[in-house]
């Protein structure tokens, strides 16, 4: 007998609310065309190198198939606070760190532990929809504070994200470097949003999952580890997908107080039950031995980032900030309002994938971004298609 139940009306509101992803509509709608460059994801196109995956197939035919430590296998919380040692010169305890799945859980569970219903957290846009999405599925309500753009640069104005902050802000997400503006905080900037944190006794979650893509001359960006003190409300989210070309591997690191570590064990425990041991194993290969792999990484984007900004510099209708870090170009073509639909056209008429500005909240709607992660040939191509795409 034929049923007509609705039953999205059966479900939470705030699961019913959680939007589509507009990166993912025109990946779905691309998906598979012959000659079509995709800059839409970010992401590399590089396959996981063997260092990483060899040592997983290691564990996998040495029987690490079973059920793990929640937190993370001891060697992998241990490397971590090795690489966190030689990035910022100090030591670090490895009971810091959470193992989870994927930089996504990371962001997922850290603001599961931070706010719920009635409260609010403030995120500097454009940003990605990720961010927003977790904290309304979480029941909680994003306040989105725009960047200012003025042509050539981005710009976090502090004054406005004091102006949003009030008795409910339980948290400020900080991504710099950004997804996907490019957009990458100084230290001075750093500091001004810990001061607003400290006075409104709420939380920093800072995504640093870019710290490594600086374009400016730096080895790092700026972090909050240069300034944070120990009694900080600091959580600071990172994975191995983009560093490590890594993205299908679905693993991630939260790094949090000492005193939290339980916690972060029962939220993992009873979300996911941790991640697999196998996985670990190439995670922790990718810490002691990928160092080469990223710097080849970095200079890959160092070259992409020359390719599509070149190109574009040479359009008298494109607009956009030279990023300062992260692998995206996020650029307005003038004429064009509806970014969405133009992402879909690119696809039909010019064979490149990009994501539109309104997958990024407010102030991205009139952008477009893409991934310059990629090789040389491909990215020269896509930008001799876009070019003759903006004459037509």
């Amino acid at each position: 007998m034929p049923m007509n139940r609705d039953f999205l009306s059966a479900l939470r509101r705030e699961a019913r609310d959680a939007p589509e992803s507009g990166i993912v509509e025109v990946f779905n709608y691309g998906r598979g065309r012959a000659g079509l460059i995709p800059l839409w994801a970010g992401e590399g196109d590089l396959p996981t190198p063997p260092l990483i995956y060899e040592a997983c197939a290691k564990s996998l035919a040495a029987g690490e198939t079973f059920y793990t430590h929640q937190r993370g296998i001891p060697v992998l919380r241990t490397a971590l606070a090795r690489y966190h040692e030689r990035q910022f010169g100090r030591a670090f305890a490895p009971e810091r760190f959470s193992v989870t799945g994927g930089g996504m859980q990371a962001i997922q569970i850290s603001l599961a532990a931070i706010a719920g219903a009635g409260d609010e957290v403030v995120v500097p846009t454009p940003a990605w929809p990720n961010f927003a999405a977790a904290i309304g599925i979480g029941g909680a309500r994003t306040v989105c504070v725009p960047l200012d753009f003025d042509g050539t640069r981005w710009r976090l104005d502090i004054d406005r994200i004091a102006a949003a902050m009030s008795a409910r802000t339980r948290a400020i997400i900080v991504n710099s470097p950004a997804n996907p503006t490019g957009w990458m905080a100084r230290e001075e900037e750093l500091s001004a949003l810990l001061a607003l944190a400290r006075k409104h006794n709420a939380w920093i979650v800072a995504d640093e999952v870019y710290s490594r893509y600086v374009f400016t001359g730096a080895e790092r960006a700026p972090s909050f580890y240069d300034i944070m003190e120990a009694d900080d409300l600091v959580i600071l989210v990172n994975t191995f997908s983009k560093n490590w070309a890594m993205t299908g591997w679905r693993v991630g690191w939260i790094s949090a107080p000492e005193s939290l570590g339980g916690l972060m064990e029962n939220l993992i425990q009873y979300s996911t039950s941790g991640v697999a041991a196998f996985m670990q194993r190439g995670a922790v290969a990718a810490l002691e031995e990928g160092e080469d792999f990223v710097r080849d990484q970095i200079a890959r984007a160092r070259r992409g980032r020359e390719i599509v900004c070149s190109a574009l510099a040479g359009s008298n209708r494109v607009r956009f900030a030279w990023p300062d870090g992260a692998f995206y170009l996020f650029f307005a073509i003038d004429g064009v309002e509806d970014t969405r639909q133009a992402a879909l056209r690119l696809v039909d008429e010019a064979g490149i994938g990009v994501a539109p500005g309104t997958a990024f909240g407010p102030g991205g709607e009139p952008f477009m971004r893409i991934c310059f992660e990629r090789k040389a040939e491909d990215l020269s191509e896509a930008m001799r298609r876009l070019c003759a795409w903006l004459e037509t």
